[in-house]
């Protein structure tokens, strides 16, 4: 069985989003396209996707599993690939 890796910048967009008062559940071992992370705030939840940045466009795109996860999804899930994109996916920007 294949284990997720986990996004090189995955821990500064954790540290972020902490000192910015959220509450963050890495989530991205949970399999099955289930987004990277569970984040808290004002009494709402928002599932986050986590991709490098740093990387080519091309690998950052979605797998067939997260691609399938956020099309039937129907409440709010949003791919991020730096902490300016984590902070304004939960309204700090």
């Amino acid at each position: 069985m294949r284990r997720n890796a986990v996004d090189a910048n995955q821990g500064e967009i954790v540290d972020a989003l902490r000192k910015a008062g959220c509450s963050v559940a890495p989530t991205s071992q949970a399999g099955d396209g289930f987004p990277d992370l569970v984040v808290g705030r004002a009494g709402v939840n928002y599932l986050l996707e986590v991709k490098d940045g740093n990387k080519i466009t091309s690998a950052q795109k979605l797998t067939p599993k997260q691609r399938k996860f956020h099309k039937q999804w129907l409440g709010q899930v949003e791919v991020v690939n730096s902490v300016e994109q984590a902070l304004e996916a939960v309204g700090l920007k």
